[in-house]
């Protein structure tokens, strides 16, 4: 039983990690534990809507199991991974906030798909880790170095957007980037990988372009949270305005 809670502590305390630093970051502010808690909550429920869409979609033989092109790689990447786990999650944080008396500042936005984000990333870990028992200490290095931080990345985009279009920073005109971004950097992200598993002359390069890619993927996410951070202090109408007045 003792290697059972290992293995779910080993899948769980990634995404758990990340939640805490964002919270963290929300120093004027704080969102209370318990939506803290929901959100993850919504997170865990937006895997299994994603878990059935995709199942769907491979019954209809629409999308590969194993893609052995590049071109079914980058299929199975955006229409059977990107396009549906995102839609879940949005759907997801959709219903967390638009009713939620706490999303009063821009940044919050960030906080609470960060945390749907990791409930779904924590669920998928769980669901890897356990598929792969015999090896699931190098699945969970491997999933904690690359894969939670990339589903972190996807929801502090989705957050950063959904924030812009509430808040009125930007025309309602572009409110489609609170999805489409999301989907692009996600099904970029599992498009490259599953093409360097597709075992061509490539493989090496295709490689070197997904860690050069969740390097600027992070630098773009690191950009976004600061530029939410900046603009609740500047803003006379968000309580972060007035935490250092």
């Amino acid at each position: 039983m003792s290697s059972l809670y290992t293995v779910l502590f080993a899948a769980v305390l990634p995404p758990f990690l990340l939640i805490l630093l964002v919270w963290w970051k929300d120093k004027y502010q704080r969102e209370p534990f318990s939506q803290i808690a929901k959100g993850f909550l919504y997170g865990v429920l937006s895997a299994g809507i994603a878990l059935v869409l995709e199942t769907g979609l491979q019954m209809l033989s629409l999308v590969p199991d194993e893609p052995a092109t590049l071109l079914e790689a980058i299929w199975k990447a955006f229409v059977g991974a990107s396009i549906p786990e995102e839609l879940a999650k949005l759907l997801m944080l959709w219903l967390l906030l638009r009713r939620n008396k706490y999303f009063d500042e821009r940044f919050d936005g960030i906080v609470y798909a960060a945390c749907v984000g990791m409930g779904f990333a924590a669920t998928e870990n769980i669901i890897y880790l356990f598929s792969n028992i015999d090896s699931w200490q190098s699945v969970a290095v491997g999933r904690a170095i690359f894969a939670v931080p990339g589903h972190f990345m996807f929801a502090v985009t989705m957050g950063y957007f959904y924030s812009m279009v509430y808040f009125g920073d930007m025309n309602m005109r572009k409110a489609y980037r609170v999805f489409w971004i999301p989907v692009l950097l996600h099904g970029t992200y599992d498009g490259l990988l599953f093409m360097s598993n597709v075992g061509t002359m490539w493989s090496g390069i295709i490689l070197m372009c997904f860690y050069i890619f969740c390097y600027n993927m992070l630098r773009y996410g690191q950009k976004r949270i600061a530029e939410h951070l900046k603009r609740d202090k500047e803003d006379p109408t968000q309580p972060a305005y007035w935490a250092d007045k």
